[in-house]
């Protein structure tokens, strides 16, 4: 298996410079690339690719020594794969009749990751190995920087990237030939409903909260978002109030993260096959402003259960759950969600009249009831096990 591993970097001042600095070439290189495609097909039609760029990159580290020249060539390319992939996303758009959306610039704030795509090319992870009390990874033109390696780095290290998130800098290390850790059996089985009220509710009637750590942050966040809106642009105390918001931002986003990694041990450690529903969020997040010829209705409600379902954190969990059953060797299958929530799980009798509120569920065919989340979990359960049983047939 191939798995992903992100660690906290304890850089020094000096290293954080370097850091920064590093982040910037690569972003001017990004833009610098991007400018050379747009000016050759604008004025001579003709289309620069990857391999033109990666063949001209060593005359520009040549005369640029002190600048691009102290950075990895390998990472550099990196930089150049990432601008051609997002060329390859444009034209693939284009064809398929979606909206286009031609590759942009990168601002200071929308390019805050590097990386370097073999390790022992420019990099090296655990560089420092006569000293086991810390780990260290050395990188190209910075230094052997420490590393707060929580937990330990199994298989093979691939790729490494640097990442900034506010004031903080990560480690992410791409690792192949991961070992399994398969868990041992429990024989249970379970569906899994995902909803606003409860994050998760099972078909055997377990509930679990949704914390809401974007709403119970709302009051901070909005009162240094108005800060921050009085400031004058390009002034230090701007720079400050935007590090306040991205903190607080990034808070919420850890504590979403971290409920969701426990969320999903539970459930792992409890069954050996979960089912769960194939949600589309971004068309249930869509917005329902619509147009000024054909206005939408009940906008406002609508904006308030798209911030709900984004809080709640589904898209997170759901990643973070596949994750965690494909190294323990459980067994996850998604479900079409239509209909589990006004069917009734005994008689199967479907009418949208059974929902009676957010939480009651009552057939109108058989009388029977339920709490309507554990209702619909035990329809999700029922919907897997018959798919499972056709591709066994099959």
């Amino acid at each position: 298996m191939r798995r992903s591993y992100k660690f906290l970097l304890r850089p020094t001042s000096k290293q954080a410079g370097a850091l920064a600095a590093c982040l910037e070439d690569h972003r001017t290189l990004y833009n610098a690339a991007l400018e050379h495609r747009r000016t050759a097909y604008a004025k001579a039609g003709v289309s620069v690719r990857y391999g033109d760029q990666s063949a001209e990159l060593k005359h520009v580290r040549a005369d640029d020594t002190g600048g691009q020249g102290r950075w990895s060539f390998s990472s550099q390319q990196a930089t150049l794969r990432r601008l051609d992939k997002a060329f390859r996303a444009f034209f693939d758009r284009v064809k398929a009749g979606r909206t286009p959306g031609f590759p942009r610039f990168k601002g200071r704030g929308w390019f805050d990751s590097v990386e370097w795509p073999k390790d022992g090319d420019g990099c090296r992870w655990d560089s420092q190995p006569e000293h086991p009390s810390a780990t260290f990874v050395r990188l190209q033109g910075i230094g052997h920087v420490r590393v707060h390696r929580h937990r330990p780095v199994r298989g093979r290290v691939k790729t490494i990237s640097v990442k900034r998130e506010g004031s903080r800098w990560y480690l992410v290390l791409s690792c192949d030939d991961v070992p399994a850790e398969p868990m041992p059996a429990t024989g249970a089985v379970v569906g899994i409903d995902m909803g606003v009220a409860c994050l998760v509710t099972t078909s055997d009637g377990a509930h679990v909260a949704n914390l809401r750590h974007l709403a119970t942050t709302a009051d901070r966040l909005a009162e240094a978002q108005r800060n921050l809106a009085r400031k004058k642009r390009g002034s230090k105390r701007r720079r400050k109030a935007v590090a306040r918001v991205a903190a607080l931002h990034a808070k919420v986003r850890r504590q979403r993260i971290d409920g969701a990694h426990k969320t999903a041990l539970a459930l792992i450690r409890n069954y050996d096959m979960m089912v769960h529903e194939d949600l589309r969020i971004t068309n249930m997040t869509r917005s329902a402003s619509g147009t000024i010829d054909a206005p939408g209705r009940n906008v406002a409600q609508k904006s308030g259960l798209n911030r709900s379902i984004l809080d709640a954190g589904w898209g997170v969990f759901l990643t973070i759950l596949a994750h965690k059953a494909e190294s323990a060797g459980r067994e996850l299958i998604a479900v079409n969600p239509a209909g589990t929530s006004r069917t009734c799980a005994r008689c199967g009798h479907c009418a949208k009249e059974n929902r009676l509120t957010q939480a009651s569920f009552a057939c109108t065919a058989c009388g029977h009831a339920a709490h309507a989340d554990v209702n619909a979990a035990n329809n999700i359960l029922r919907a897997g096990l018959a798919l499972r049983q056709a591709a066994e047939a099959a």
